[in-house]
């Protein structure tokens, strides 16, 4: 079982507006809040950004080494496509449009969002048979 997420981000109020809107869509609770960061759990797992002093660059680049995306589990392929239509309006932009909702492959009914800074994350639909 996942444990925590740690994300370092170059503007935490940003982060926070971002994040903070999507993880409370996706059931997630304020948990920690402190000068530097903010953190939002669910069951025993949370997530964490950060404004770290001891960041080595300005930018996150999915693209690099290093994390590429967050998957998310979101209820329905209705609330899938609700939670990509809404997250504009919160500093998401819907990536792979033109294949959406099958970016990921027939039969993977997902959304794949990024952030204003370059974080990605998957909203991933429950299987419905």
């Amino acid at each position: 079982m996942l444990h925590h997420i740690e994300l370092w981000v170059p503007d935490l109020s940003r982060a926070v507006r971002e994040w903070g809107w999507l993880l409370g869509r996706l059931g997630w609770l304020p948990y920690q809040d402190w000068e530097h960061g903010r953190s939002w759990r669910l069951g025993p797992a949370y997530l964490v950004v950060e404004r770290s002093p001891a960041m080595s660059a300005p930018e996150h680049d999915r693209m690099r080494p290093g994390l590429n995306h967050l998957a998310f589990h979101a209820g329905s392929p209705a609330r899938v496509d609700a939670l990509s239509a809404e997250a504009p309006d919160h500093g998401w932009t819907l990536l792979f449009a033109h294949r959406h909702p099958y970016a990921g492959g027939p039969g993977h009914h997902a959304a794949y969002l990024a952030n204003t800074d370059g974080f990605e994350v998957e909203l991933v639909a429950s299987d419905v048979a």
